[in-house]
């Protein structure tokens, strides 16, 4: 028997293995048990060689890899040049301070000292010469199935941050800095409009950060009945009140170790405010009817679509809590500043929907895009998601303009808010507007007149045009086309 002998069992290893020894026995012999069992495996006789083939594989992401990415390193610790250790250094450096893949160490002189660091570095696992084959096989495989979990892992994150669309100035700033401040402990008050986002930007901010792999406890403020919200948040003892007839835990509690959302935290009744503000400044909860305080350590994001600088001006909000919360303020802007994310989440949005739904994959025609982009999207990117899982199930084919709902169409007259200019010609007397004309075609006319007049006074130059509108430039374009604005007509 071999150095690696021990009972032939099928495990099925499915993975690609890279092992580095320089004792070329020692990686024969692994090659042979390895691939018996269904692995892949490529070798290197030093940590040099272990670099570039994993750079060629496409390790910390490098643009332009060949080749499977690999699953899974073995090293030994004494390799000439670059030790296993400092081979083990290299890796988190180029994985940005965190392994991107498991790491199994291989020594036959090894000492308390060496395991320690090791395990400080993040290697999965330490194995002592002479090895036995049941061993490996047993910690490649774990290893293996550990970085299953973290690929599936890596692909939720990306769904997540993926679903935050958008090319528009506003979501690109907005995106970086979510990377920014995800990776911080920092506070975040998440501010917008109903339908923005919010929640995704709460999700991506845990995502980023080293809490990833813990819990995400999202808390609706609004949903919570006063008279609850306390228990809900910081849980209760038995006896505590009438019906609590067991202990429970709070959402603070659930969080420990990860990441609390407080949304719609402007709805949140002063009572609770002040005990998340002495959680917020103690690091400490006591939950109802409890005489012990209770020590978590959790990381509170909150969003809200009301002005809390309002609210605290008028007594309705804490001016200490809110402090707290808006370490980092973010604002999530509203679908109306963006219109040029308008098309492209359209597009997303119906391609998921044809997919969840499981219909024929159906496209937004060029027509239909110009007239949603026109659209003011009083839901932001909730009422278009809506809309396009609507039209995916309820159109026969391609959606066209006239599947759109009439107000997106502009051919809704009834109950439209007549625009300030529109009321100013109406001021004018009777015999100003003439005869017959719909409210809708007026109100184009007024908008092309307008429109027309500003672009003359900055000799048609469109991004002037647009910054003195306080609009967006491919705003600008996509009403000009809409209202048939053409320079000289």
């Amino acid at each position: 028997m071999d150095e690696l002998g021990g009972v032939n069992e099928p495990t099925g290893l499915e993975g690609t293995i890279l092992v580095v020894d320089d004792e070329r026995n020692i990686r024969r012999t692994l090659r042979m048990v390895l691939e018996g069992e269904g692995a892949t495996v490529l070798d290197a006789a030093t940590a040099e060689e272990a670099l570039r083939l994993l750079t060629l594989h496409g390790y910390g992401g490098q643009v332009g890899a060949e080749g499977t990415p690999v699953d899974m390193v073995l090293a030994d610790v004494m390799l000439p040049g670059i030790s296993g250790l400092e081979f083990l250094e290299r890796l988190r450096a180029i994985g940005g301070g965190a392994l991107a893949l498991p790491v199994i160490l291989i020594s036959g002189h090894a000492t308390v000292s060496d395991a320690v660091r090791a395990t400080r570095l993040g290697a999965f696992d330490f194995f002592e010469k002479p090895l036995t084959r049941d061993r490996v096989i047993v910690g490649v495989r774990n290893g293996l199935r550990q970085a299953g979990v973290e690929r599936e892992l890596r692909a939720l994150r990306g769904r997540t941050r993926r679903e935050i669309i958008g090319d528009s100035p506003a979501m690109q700033a907005l995106l970086r800095q979510v990377e920014k401040v995800g990776a911080t402990r920092a506070r975040v008050l998440i501010e917008g409009e109903s339908g923005t986002g919010k929640e995704l930007v709460a999700r991506a901010l845990h995502e980023a950060s080293d809490r990833s792999q813990r819990a995400f406890v999202k808390v609706n403020c609004a949903a919570i009945p006063r008279e609850l919200i306390e228990s809900e948040l910081f849980g209760h003892e038995r006896g505590a009140f009438t019906g609590a007839t067991g202990q429970k835990r709070g959402l603070f509690e659930v969080a420990d170790g990860g990441t609390i959302f407080l949304d719609e935290i402007g709805d949140m009744d002063h009572g609770a405010q002040a005990k998340v503000l002495r959680v917020l400044q103690s690091g400490e909860l006591m939950r109802v009817g409890g005489e012990r305080p209770i020590k978590i350590d959790v990381r509170v994001l909150a969003a809200t679509h009301r002005n809390l600088k309002d609210l605290v001006q008028n007594g309705e909000f804490r001016e200490d809590l809110y402090f707290r919360l808006a370490v980092v303020p973010l604002c999530v802007p509203p679908l109306r500043e963006r219109p040029g994310d308008v098309g492209i989440l359209c597009r997303y949005y119906i391609e998921v929907a044809c997919e969840e739904n499981g219909l024929g994959q159906k496209t937004v025609m060029p027509e239909a895009i110009t007239a949603l982009e026109a659209y003011a999207w009083p839901g932001n990117v909730r009422e278009l998601r809506n809309l396009m899982e609507r039209l995916a199930i309820l159109t026969d084919g391609d959606v066209l303009v006239g599947d759109l709902p009439a107000e997106i169409r502009g051919t809704a007259e009834d109950d439209e808010p007549k625009s300030p200019i529109v009321s100013m010609i109406a001021q004018l007397g009777e015999g100003a507007v003439p005869p017959g004309i719909s409210l809708r075609a007026f109100r184009e006319a007024v908008e092309r007149a307008f429109i027309r007049q500003r672009l003359i006074e900055h000799g048609w130059n469109v991004s002037r045009t647009a910054e003195d509108l306080g609009v967006e430039r491919t705003h600008l374009h996509k009403k000009m086309k809409l209202l048939g604005i053409v320079r000289g007509v």
